[in-house]
Formats: C-alpha cells, sequence, structure tokens
C-alpha cells in the first residue's frame, strides 16, 4: 500500500490551499487517521485527527481555519487550509492506519510567505 500526496505550494498569507492524499495498491484494512505537519527543527505534530465515531478532531492552532475531508470509498483524504500564516509553513503528511501500521505519504511542502 503507497499513499500519494499532491497539491500544496507556495501561499500568500490570508490565501488558501489544498493537500490531497489517496492509497493504492493492494488495499484492506485500511482506515485514514489524519494530518500531521511538520516544521523544519521540531517534531511531527497532529493537526486533524479522524475520530472513530465519526468526527474530526483538530488542533487550536488550526481550528476554524483548516477542514479535513476523508472518502472512504476512494481511501482518499483532503485538507482544505484557508487563512494561512507564515507559521503555518511547514511539510504536511496524510495517515492512514493499515492493519496494525500507520502508514504515511510522502510529505507536501506549504510554504506561507509575501
Amino acid at each position: 500500500v503507497e499513499l500519494a500526496e499532491s497539491g500544496g505550494g507556495s501561499v500568500q498569507p490570508g490565501g488558501s490551499t489544498t493537500v490531497s492524499c489517496a492509497a493504492s495498491g493492494s488495499i484492506t484494512e485500511i482506515s485514514p487517521t489524519g494530518w500531521y505537519r511538520q516544521v523544519s527543527g521540531k517534531e511531527r505534530e497532529l493537526i486533524a485527527g479522524f475520530t472513530t465515531d465519526g468526527r474530526t478532531w483538530y488542533a487550536e492552532s488550526v481550528k476554524g481555519r483548516f477542514t479535513a475531508f476523508k472518502d472512504n470509498a476512494k481511501n482518499a483524504v483532503s485538507l482544505q487550509m484557508n487563512s494561512l500564516q507564515p507559521g503555518d509553513t511547514a511539510v504536511y503528511y496524510c495517515s492512514f492506519k493499515y492493519g496494525m501500521k500507520t502508514i504515511w505519504g510522502q510529505g507536501t511542502q506549504v510554504t506561507v510567505s509575501s
């Protein structure tokens, strides 16, 4: 199973972008867990998590600005990011649970600057 991310890129402050992620390969026992981001020199942090009761949890730093979507039928997720700020500059990763393992997308750079 592989996760392929797309989207992101360079955005001006206040702008928007979307990062998408889709699973391919032998897709059984797979479910999306959420989106993480990693700022250079810091640990990877969870910013949006899909809970088992069907809701989505958001970190305070992105709540109200980011929205995570999932399409279970297509084994795909996306992260819509609005009102972006320079502090959102990071590499964004999708995460799925595959059996007992956690698997990751390759990472997508989002840079917010004027």
